[in-house]
């Protein structure tokens, strides 16, 4: 299979990367001619804070048109010729039906990306993924290549739907609240200086930002039917990339319920729809157990840190291993052998779930989101912080 895509990545875009080029756009598109002229667009006019156009010569844009019925190759060639300014390359390709999906697609243009950043710029080069249903907000290029130039391998991008269906977006609004409520307290309680508040959480398709050197150090995009971007987010975190949830790096996609994979966004609208239907109500973590997770996680980060400096950690081995349930010479002898912390945290967290059951309590999203914020009064931080959240969600 990786050969397979190996190959068709170095014949999909055959004209030479420009001297300049910094960041490679990748969009695949299936029967995307109803949105892929207003994704083009919006590519093709970007600017920076003070309103200047960024130069075309610094990024390119890549479209896969893949296994389309209808005019979408088409349109984006007559789009290549109507704009000659904009480095748009598209090809048509017609997978096998065993591999006729978004995982391979997407796979197939960010390895061609990283073919040809790295001809020009190497392992610096910025691979970035978009959909062909979305338009990018007008300065979101400035604000990846700002972002990067703060020395991260990563730049998840806020993805705002519009037009949620009315039957989801109680739901919606909800589940974006709770997690930036969490994502605040994980700023609070474990805060990361490359990823610092305010920072959302989300690091996805639509808009998502790697170098080079990370793509190829996760393995790469895995090529699996659905959930790819999912998965390729943990395989990054698993090898410690470094993450910026930048609220600045901004994109409108589409809410429709007919999606193109199996299970997605849309799927996740019409999830959405049926609780409210049958007047349900999402389940989440509750504050405790959310804190407690990420107290937990710091405190293993650093005695984790201090063992790969070579400093004594016994007494701190002893101390979490008794917190944890666990053994004090198996915990060290993990902590010896995982190179990645993340890795580490992954099967640290599994372990808590499996053997503290009552740390995992389940409540409805929309007292825990009752208990984030009377947690954040009670500090007297919350205003402006409640205001911010409340302009996100109102944005959805």
């Amino acid at each position: 299979m990786d050969s397979i895509l190996h190959l068709k990545s170095e014949l999909c875009f055959p004209e030479s990367p420009n001297p300049s080029l910094r960041l490679s756009v990748i969009v695949p598109a299936k029967n995307e001619a109803q949105f892929i002229t207003s994704t083009l667009h919006a590519l093709r006019k970007q600017f920076d804070d003070f309103g200047n156009p960024v130069s075309h010569q610094l990024y390119e844009v890549l479209v896969l048109a893949n296994n389309c019925s209808d005019e979408t190759f088409e349109i984006c060639k007559r789009y290549q010729q109507d704009f000659p300014g904009l480095n748009l390359y598209v090809q048509c390709l017609n997978l096998d039906k065993d591999i006729a999906h978004i995982g391979t697609a997407r796979r197939l243009l960010m390895d061609a990306a990283f073919s040809r950043l790295n001809q020009v710029v190497g392992k610096k080069g910025i691979i970035v993924s978009t959909d062909a249903d979305s338009e990018v907000d007008g300065c979101w290029i400035h604000h990846i290549l700002t972002e990067m130039e703060q020395g991260v391998d990563v730049v998840g991008g806020r993805i705002i739907p519009s037009d949620t269906p009315s039957l989801s977006k109680i739901h919606h609004l909800r589940d974006v609240t709770y997690r930036f409520l969490k994502t605040r307290l994980e700023a609070e309680i474990d805060p990361c200086v490359k990823n610092p508040w305010p920072r959302h959480f989300q690091c996805y398709g639509p808009s998502l930002a790697v170098t080079c050197d990370i793509y190829e150090r996760a393995g790469r995009i895995p090529a699996i039917p659905f959930l790819e971007d999912e998965e390729f987010r943990k395989a990054l975190k698993n090898v410690d990339a470094i993450m910026r949830h930048s609220p600045k790096v901004r994109v409108y996609t589409s809410s429709r319920l007919q999606g193109r994979v199996d299970f997605g966004f849309s799927v996740q609208l019409q999830q959405w729809e049926n609780m409210s239907l049958k007047r349900e109500e999402q389940m989440v973590e509750s504050l405790e157990t959310v804190m407690t997770k990420f107290s937990f996680k710091k405190e293993l980060r650093q005695l984790w840190e201090s063992a790969k400096a070579d400093r004594q950690v016994i007494r701190d081995i002893n101390l979490i291993a008794f917190k944890l349930h666990f053994d004090s010479d198996a915990l060290l002898a993990l902590i010896n052998e995982h190179q990645y912390f993340e890795s580490l945290w992954e099967l640290m967290e599994q372990h808590l779930t499996e053997n503290f059951p009552d740390l995992l309590v389940l409540i409805p999203v929309s007292e825990a989101i009752a208990d984030c914020r009377n947690y954040f009064a009670a500090q007297s931080t919350v205003d402006g912080e409640e205001t911010e959240l409340n302009d996100i969600a109102m944005a959805v």
